[in-house]
């Protein structure tokens, strides 16, 4: 059974809307899980370490949720169980290369390299699903990754001096990012999305306590305000964009999800206007429009992709 069917009342234009506003709401808040994770780097922590703390907390809430709201934990199948485990797997590598591209080098720049995940995916369509992408759906790609790095500041020569194993981890989390998408928008035809996210998170949360000491990131002494940061990365920054990024696969499928995920670094390019106060230059807000713009012109198609 599709889980994601037309319901009665629901149009096809709804649906199509529906799923590129999940995918934008899931931006807004990775962007927020990134500024945070940003400032938790800056005093001392360790991206192995934050992995492991936001894999589990996430996982953990999402368990006593299920287990409070529904008695017991959704039900998948014995065949499915080995795509949920490659599945966090996968999302496990995804969230500690992203994250270790953030410690090394700007945010800005390290959504940018992640947010070449469309990319792959589309690619992934041509060559393995023989998909065959429209010219709008193509053009669309290639004004939102134009967009992305005009927003990053790419145009900086500052750029060519980052790091580079940054730089490596920034273009290996894309490539993750881009393989959990294509995974996802297989198993949803089957599941709800949080039943895909709850078990990709269990399965990255039980992957990185066994890769690292279990827990281990638990007893370092954090104070209050990290404490507080964690948990907000865990909860808002974690459960909330994945469950809304699933939702937008579910309704209008993996390309066309990370394309318009990719309003994350516009987000970000805000936030840090807005609490840190960076000016935003006029290459920046060109990139923010183009972005949109970009998103805009692939809701024209109406298609599923």
């Amino acid at each position: 059974m599709n889980k994601h069917a037309i319901k009665p009342g629901e149009t096809s234009a709804n649906l199509s809307l529906n799923g590129y506003l999940c995918a934008v709401l899931a931006a807004a808040f990775w962007a927020l899980s990134g500024t945070l994770s940003k400032s938790l780097f800056n005093h001392g922590m360790t991206p192995f370490q934050l992995v492991q703390l936001r894999t589990t907390i996430a996982a953990g809430v999402l368990f006593c949720w299920f287990m409070i709201r529904m008695r017991g934990l959704p039900a998948i199948h014995r065949k499915d169980l080995r795509h949920f485990v490659l599945l966090g797997i996968v999302l496990a590598v995804s969230q500690v290369t992203y994250l270790y591209a953030i410690s090394r080098i700007q945010v800005a720049s390290a959504i940018l390299l992640q947010y070449q995940a469309p990319v792959f995916i589309a690619l992934h369509g041509v060559i393995f699903a023989k998909r065959i992408l429209s010219a709008i759906t193509t053009t669309s790609i290639v004004v939102a990754v134009a967009g992305c790095y005009l927003v990053a500041g790419a145009y900086n020569q500052e750029l060519l001096t980052l790091s580079t194993s940054g730089i490596i981890a920034g273009l290996l989390s894309a490539i993750a990012f881009g393989l959990y998408s294509i995974m996802s928008d297989t198993v949803m035809k089957r599941y709800s999305a949080l039943t895909v996210v709850f078990y990709a998170l269990l399965f990255a949360a039980v992957f990185w306590n066994v890769f690292q000491l279990p827990f281990s990131a638990f007893v370092v002494g954090y104070g209050t305000a990290a404490w507080f940061k964690i948990i907000t990365i865990g909860i808002l920054g974690t459960i909330v964009p994945f469950f809304f990024y699933n939702l937008g696969i579910g309704k209008i499928g993996a390309t066309h999800t990370s394309v318009a995920a990719t309003m994350e670094p516009v987000f970000a390019g805000t936030m840090s206007y807005a609490l840190l106060g960076e000016t935003l230059e006029v290459p920046q807000l060109i990139g923010a429009g183009l972005v949109i713009a970009a998103i805009v012109l692939l809701r024209t198609t109406g298609n599923r992709g």
